[in-house]
Parts: structure tokens; C-alpha cells; sequence
């Protein structure tokens, strides 16, 4: 059965030890075959072209390559060919020039059939001749023979050609897997070892019918055809059993390997990583929206969507790689071998890209984006169950964070027993007020005098001292903590900004808010109760929202948001630029200042298609009579790129990082932010 996902055909880069190896050997092939041929004589050659021998056996030989018995486990356009029988009797009677041309004629055109590559055919041209070779050379060596004499070997005769046909064996095995082990990356020993014992029977059944082809050959051409019947039941047999077995570890679908076999293949490498101390990389691969496909074009549409993708994929990844489909649309890609993270991040970024090409089906373009999470043995987990674990947790903080690629990390994890634990001692910490608040001032582009502060909660953990907010705020933002962490946070921070009125230093605040606070009806109410408890004006304090919360969840945010807004509160949009939040969605809602995400900021940088995109946006902000503020300043080029492009303010490691309380305050009085009007710090909250 052709496999579409076959790779072999790929030619090697020039250069490559598997390019050398390939070449030589079939230049090797080609001087014996020359040589042979040489040796025989053109007029020899004539007579035998005009014999009805030659040509049935030519069609025998035709006909059994295209018909191989594959062996489990295999691909089954590669095994042992049914023309065995047939390529081999005429090395025992004619010797190697004439087994020689006719097994290069039917092995070109059973390439052109199957539609192998001609780099494919020519090594197989060449392997055929080696081994006929070597087989050819015990019998002459033994049995000295002219080209014009036909040998039926009898009695002692068969012993030898036992042994030709040992060596044939040993010489084809040798030299195909050899370049199967330099295709795959994988340990020489290991690909020869692979079902030995049912290539040795397979190979031993269709090399000992050669003497009795070659028996028919003596006594009458229209005999040698008759053995076309015990040879295709044998094929059919054999077929049955690789089509039975190869369903069982296969995907109907794609043609990929299924769960079964992924998990075969992963228990089979981590063994072997075991043993050498080596690395084992499992990826897993979501096809994004996907599921717009199937609704608006159907399953049909979908299912061709899918083999052309798993075509690609299994294009895509190194040899001896195994991609596997999972279900769905979700697929996964097994790194038997892999140096480090960065080498399985170059694999899961090559998979991106590939897939990233539009793919044309029924007129029409399709463009798919995947998500990627990679884990690793044994950095991450020791067997196959928790490895997918991993990787599917990766996989989703990738969807989740539209990073397209992500490597495991136990912080991210919402389910590890670390992450459940840290779980337990954060109840702990709202009890016995571990949190505390940072503030990272937020400067002016043209005098560098500071204009807002943003807090930014701390855990001081008692054993791992300060965390930041990537290791504990996700776990937050998933219990029902969420509401107490809120309270603490502006507990926390209201009356620190009534602490600075009082000392004179006035400057709106910004504190983050989550989806889940947003969605909580009550957080107005809890706002409003605390500006009044501690005495806080409303515009003192400044609500940043998420664009990813904007994109994800605006019609579910808008009453939250105008409810703010109606309290006095300004409010910001935060991180602009990692979603696909437009502009022109905020007509209505009350944001004030627009906070551009530090990767747009590199951008600047980088590219100055980057320096024209964010100028772009920031004239639109501008236009919307919206404030633009920079994040993630790290240098003084960056500082002044952010200013020429609009932004009136800025923050970031080259101003200050966020600073504990009486760090800030010391900041303050060094950078400005002092008030003219302490008292006015009392207003309304609603």
C-alpha cells in the first residue's frame, strides 16, 4: 500500500553523510553493472534480447516489484519484492550482466509507477546489482562459467546457492538500512534488527523458489509463468496481515499513526534515552479554528483539510520523527531524538510554518495557524501518560496566549501537584497578609518626571522569597480565591494612595484587573466602598483591562466597565497589541489611555515595518483623543523611538523596576509627582 506521507523520496542535501552514501553506492552499482555488461558483449547481449526467456522474466520481475511483501511495522511500498524469485534464477543461470539489466529495467519502471523519486530508483538499481554481485561471485568462484553457458544447479549445486543466496541477503540487508538509518537518524543496529526474523523467513521462502524457476527456465519459457499463482497467494496473505496490522496502529483518515502506535514508538524511545542518557521531545499540535471549517463547509471539506495537513507535517518534521493524529484535529509528533528545548522549539516553529501556507481546496484558501506545547523526557516527565500530560497543558497556555509555541513550565500548570500545593499555601498568604504591593512609576517622555504609578502585587513567600505575579495570579484567577485577592489588592493599595496625598505626592494609581474580576457584578460595589473607606478621590485610582479580556469578553465586561466609569474611576487598556482588539471597538466605552504592550515596542526596534505599525496606532489613538503609553522601555533608544512616534509616556527597567513602598516614595520625591494640593485628595466615590 503507497503511504502518502512517505518522506524517502525527499532527496538528501547535498553534502549530507546520507547524500555520500547514496552516491557512492550507486556509482559502485552502476561501474559493476557497466562493467558486467562490458564483459558480456554486445553481440551476447543481441541474442539474449531475442529470447522469449528474457522477456517473460522481464514481465515476472516487472510485476513482482511492483507487488513487495512488506514486513509488520513497515511501510508497505518497501520489503521483500515477489520478483526475488525470478531476478535471482537468472544469476544462478545466466550470471549478473543479464540478472543485472533485466532487474535495472523493471525496477525504473516500477519507480515511474509508484512515482519514486529518480535519486530512490538509481540506489535501487545499484543495491540490486551490488548484491547480485556478491551473490554472483560465490557461484563463479565455485562454479566457473562463460555467459554463454546456462547453469541448473544440482545435488552440491544447491548448497551453493544457499550460500549466494545468504550473501544476496546479508549484502541487500547491509546496504538498503544503512540509508534507512542515515534517513531516520536512528542506530544502525536497531533498523537491521528490526523484524529479522520475518524478513530472514520471507526472503528465505522466495530465494529458495529460484531453483525451481530456474528448473522451469531449462525445460520450457511457458513453465515460468505458472508460478505467478503460488507467489500472488503468498502476496495476498502476506498483504492481508501488514493491511490488518497497520490499521490497528493507524488512522483511517490521514494515514498517520494513532494513539496506539505513538504510544509503542514514545515507550520505545524513552528506553533507548534511558540507556544513553539521551533527550525524548513529545509535541502537540491543535489546529486553530479549525472548527469554522467544519461548520460552514462540512466534514467532507474537513477530512481533506486534515490529510493535506497531516501530508504536511510529516513533511515537515526530521526523519525518523513520528507524527501521530490523536483525534480531531488535534495531532502529535514524537521526538525520539532531540538535542534540547531550543531544537524541539525549531521542529514545533518548522510545523508552524509549514502549515501556515494557504491551502487551496475546492477554489478556495484556506489559512491555518496551529498551537504547539512541547514537553520533554526527562526534564519534564518520566513516561508517556504525564508527558502528554505536559505537552497538552503547553499546547493550551499557547492557545490561551496566542504565542503559537510554548515549552512546558510547572508554573503554568493549573494542575500539578506544585501548582496545588502553592494552592494551599496562597490561602495562607491572604490569611496572614503576605501579598505586597510593588509600584512601577510611569515617566514622561519629554521631562522624564513621573506622571502614574502601576501596582503590581507580590508574594513574599516565606521559603521561596518574592514570586512574581506569573506564578500565582493564573492559579487565582481559577479558584474561588479570586474575590478575597481583590479585596486584598485594593485594600492595599487604596490606602497607600491616601498616604501619598497626605505627604504630597499625587498621581493616579492603575491596578490590573482580570476577566474574572470583570465578570463580577459586585466589583463596583467593592470599589466604590473602598474610595470612600479610605477617603480616596475616584480619579486617584486607574482600572487597566486586558486587550485579551477586550477580545475574549467585551459584551460580558461592558456594564462592569460603564459602571467604573459612572463611579468616577478612569479606566486604561492594557497590553495592546497581543490580541486582535481594534481601536475602533473602545466608541463607547470610557478608556482613557491605551498602554502598548512591550512586544509592540520591540518591534520598534527590530523592524521599521514594526516602527510604521506602531506609529500607525498610535496617530489612531491619538485621533480617538486617547493617551498612548509605552511598556517595556529597556533603553534610551527605545525611550526616544516610543516619543517620536507619539507616546506621551512610557515605563520600564530603564526608568526603574518596580519598586517596594518606601523604594517609590524615594523615587517620587527624586523624580517629581509632588502635589500643589494635598487636601484635595477627599471626593466623592459615587
Amino acid at each position: 500500500m503507497k503511504d502518502p506521507n512517505n518522506t524517502r523520496d525527499v532527496g538528501p542535501r547535498v553534502g549530507t553523510p546520507l547524500w555520500l552514501y547514496l552516491v557512492s553506492t550507486t556509482v559502485a552499482g552502476c561501474v559493476l553493472l557497466g562493467a558486467s555488461v562490458f564483459w558480456l558483449g554486445l553481440d551476447r547481449l543481441q541474442t539474449f534480447a531475442g529470447e522469449p526467456l528474457v522477456w517473460v522474466l522481464l514481465g515476472m520481475v516487472i510485476a513482482g516489484e511492483l507487488r513487495p511483501i512488506a514486513a509488520q511495522s513497515a511501510d508497505g511500498d518497501n520489503g521483500n519484492p515477489t520478483s526475488l524469485p525470478f531476478s535471482f534464477a537468472l544469476v544462478i543461470y545466466f550470471g549478473l550482466p543479464v540478472a543485472g539489466l533485466v532487474q535495472a529495467l523493471a525496477t525504473v519502471v516500477a519507480g515511474g509507477v509508484r512515482g519514486h523519486a529518480p535519486h530512490r530508483t538509481a540506489f535501487n538499481i545499484a543495491q540490486y546489482t551490488l548484491s547480485f554481485g556478491v551473490a554472483d561471485a560465490i557461484i563463479q568462484f565455485a562454479y566457473p562459467r562463460s555467459a554463454e553457458t546456462a547453469w541448473v544447479p544440482q545435488g552440491w549445486g544447491l548448497l551453493l546457492v544457499a550460500l549466494a543466496g545468504a550473501a544476496y541477503f546479508i549484502t541487500n540487508l547491509t546496504l538498503v538500512e544503512c540509508a534507512v538509518a542515515m534517513h531516520e537518524r536512528a542506530p544502525l543496529h536497531k533498523v537491521l534488527m528490526k523484524n529479522i526474523g520475518q524478513r530472514l523467513f520471507v526472503a528465505g521462502v522466495l530465494l529458495s523458489l529460484a531453483p525451481l524457476v530456474v528448473v522451469a527456465m531449462a525445460h520450457s519459457v511457458w513453465l515460468v509463468p505458472l508460478f505467478f499463482f503460488p507467489l500472488a497467494a503468498l502476496y495476498s496473505s502476506a498483504s492481508l496481515s501488514v493491511k490488518r496490522e497497520h490499521q490497528a496502529n493507524h488512522d483511517e483518515l490521514t494515514g498517520l499513526a494513532n494513539r496506539k502506535l505513538l504510544i509503542l514508538r514514545t515507550q520505545e524511545a524513552l528506553g533507548e534515552a534511558q540507556v544513553h542518557r539521551g533527550r525524548v521531545g513529545l509535541l502537540l499540535l491543535d489546529l486553530d479554528r479549525f472548527k469554522e471549517v467544519n461548520d460552514t463547509l462540512g466534514h467532507p471539506t474537513g477530512d481533506r483539510l486534515l490529510q493535506t495537513v497531516a501530508h504536511r507535517l510529516t513533511h515537515s518534521v526530521r526523519p525518523g520523527d513520528l507524527v501521530a493524529r490523536l483525534g480531531g484535529d488535534e495531532f502529535a509528533v514524537l521526538l525520539p531524538q532531540v538535542r534540547d528545548a531550543v531544537s524541539a522549539r525549531e521542529v514545533a516553529t518548522r510545523l508552524r510554518v509549514a502549515l501556515a501556507e494557504p491551502m487551496r481546496l475546492d477554489g478556495m484558501d484556506f489559512d491555518l495557524e496551529a498551537s504547539v506545547g512541547i514537553a520533554l523526557y526527562p526534564n519534564h516527565a518520566p513516561d508517556f501518560e504525564l508527558l502528554l500530560q505536559r505537552a497538552d497543558v503547553a499546547m493550551y497556555v499557547a492557545k490561551e496566549r496566542r504565542t503559537g509555541v510554548e515549552l512546558y513550565a510547572p508554573h503554568k500548570d493549573r494542575n500539578s501537584t506544585a501548582r496545588l500545593s502553592l494552592f494551599s499555601e496562597l490561602r495562607r498568604a491572604l490569611i496572614e497578609n503576605e501579598l505586597e504591593m510593588f509600584y512601577q512609576p510611569v515617566v514622561s517622555l519629554t521631562d522624564h518626571r513621573a506622571v502614574a504609578l502601576e501596582a503590581l502585587v507580590r508574594w513574599r513567600h516565606r521559603h521561596r522569597g518574592i514570586l512574581p505575579p506569573e506564578e500565582f495570579v493564573p492559579l487565582v484567577e481559577q479558584s474561588y480565591l479570586m474575590r478575597s485577592f481583590t479585596h486584598e489588592v485594593i485594600e492595599q493599595t487604596l490606602p497607600q494612595i491616601a498616604r501619598w496625598w497626605d505627604e504630597g505626592i499625587r498621581l493616579p494609581v492603575s491596578v490590573n484587573l482580570s476577566a474574572r474580576e470583570l465578570l463580577d457584578p459586585t466589583l463596583p460595589e467593592i470599589v466604590a466602598a473602598g474610595l470612600r473607606r479610605h477617603g480616596v478621590r475616584p480619579g486617584s485610582l486607574r482600572l487597566e483591562i486586558s486587550e485579551r479580556v477586550m477580545v475574549s469578553d467585551a459584551e460580558a465586561i461592558t456594564p462592569t466597565i460603564l459602571a467604573l466609569a459612572d463611579l468616577g474611576v478612569s479606566l486604561a487598556l492594557d497590553d495592546f497589541g497581543t490580541g486582535y482588539f481594534t481601536l475602533a471597538r473602545l466608541n463607547g466605552l470610557p478608556v482613557e489611555e491605551v498602554k502598548v504592550d512591550e512586544s509592540f515596542v520591540r518591534r520598534i526596534s527590530d523592524t521599521s515595518d514594526g516602527r510604521v505599525i506602531v506609529g500607525s496606532a498610535v496617530d489612531l489613538m491619538s485621533t480617538l483623543g486617547l493617551r498612548a503609553v509605552a511598556e517595556g522601555v529597556e533603553s534610551d533608544s527605545d525611550a526616544e523611538s516610543v516619543r517620536a512616534l507619539g507616546c506621551y509616556a512610557a515605563q520600564g527597567q530603564y526608568f526603574t523596576p518596580p519598586l517596594d513602598v518606601a523604594a517609590t516614595t524615594r523615587w517620587l520625591y527624586e523624580h517629581g509627582g509632588l502635589a500643589e494640593q494635598p487636601s484635595e485628595r477627599t471626593g466623592s466615590a459615587g
